[in-house]
């Protein structure tokens, strides 16, 4: 809990250069770029038509009742934001090793300023989501309000596994290939592009359900497609599997963060 209210602390400290490394990393993507920061509103929607044509006509993926365009979108919108966050925590004390170098700064700076740098991507993808949600009939309702506590959930998800990846990256520079088949695995196995229930086999089902990633798009899900209040059960599945993964993430970084200098 020290290390909690160091970070917290460090946070305030140290805004300045955390808006600073954030800053760096929008220019660096939209350098150049014609159509800039629009790209985050244009490629979700791009993706998603590309991946609702394949699936809903070549593989005749539906969700009875409910628009699966929107239910595709939801998925992928959350796990685009896991997936895109959780790669560049990874190489991020890795790629800043000369910075780290020469001046001291706290090293978790760097794998938190890139999940808040993807995060805004994030927010700014729930606009086309949005577009989505309402053009397909899907309407709107109170518990909306909610979803602040996935978007939260997903948050310290995340970062709990950059700071995990970051720290073995560092000792195994083979994680920036694995993690790229780890990943496309755990695609498939969220409930991304087809629902779980399709899946005949209920001891498959209820594992799946311990993915984390599948408590957090399933909670917004309900909410967005089904206009239910989440139970008290998908509360707890998001909140303690995101709290859970971000104590192991402080724990494992905090442990290893003396050596990151030897492995320069």
């Amino acid at each position: 809990m020290t290390f909690v209210k160091n970070i917290m602390y460090s946070f305030q400290k140290y805004k300045f250069l955390i808006s600073q490394l954030v800053s760096r990393d929008f220019k660096v993507k939209y350098k150049r770029s014609v159509l800039g920061i629009l790209w985050s509103l244009l490629y979700p929607v791009l993706m998603m038509a590309v991946m609702a044509i394949v699936f809903s006509n070549v593989f005749k993926m539906s969700t009875p009742g409910i628009s699966y365009i929107c239910y595709l979108m939801i998925g992928l919108t959350y796990f685009n934001y896991f997936s895109e966050a959780s790669n560049l925590a990874m190489s991020s004390v890795v790629g800043n090793f000369s910075l780290i170098n020469k001046v001291y700064m706290p090293k978790y700076i760097f794998p938190l300023s890139k999940c808040l740098f993807v995060g805004i991507n994030f927010l700014l993808t729930l606009i086309p989501l949005y577009a989505v949600i309402l053009l397909t009939g899907t309407g709107l309702n109170w518990w909306h309000f909610l979803l602040p506590f996935s978007f939260v959930c997903l948050f310290l998800f995340t970062v709990g596994m950059g700071f995990i990846l970051s720290t073995v990256s560092v000792f195994l520079r083979d994680m920036f290939y694995i993690y790229g088949i780890i990943v496309t695995i755990w695609t498939y196995l969220t409930p991304i592009m087809y629902d779980i229930s399709t899946i005949g086999n209920p001891t498959l089902q209820l594992i799946m359900k311990f993915n984390p990633m599948y408590q957090i798009i399933n909670f917004a899900r309900s909410i967005i497609l089904y206009g239910n209040c989440p139970t008290v059960g998908q509360f707890a599945g998001c909140g303690v599997s995101a709290l859970l993964i971000f104590m192991i993430g402080i724990l494992v970084f905090k442990k290893n963060q003396d050596k990151f200098i030897y492995y320069v």
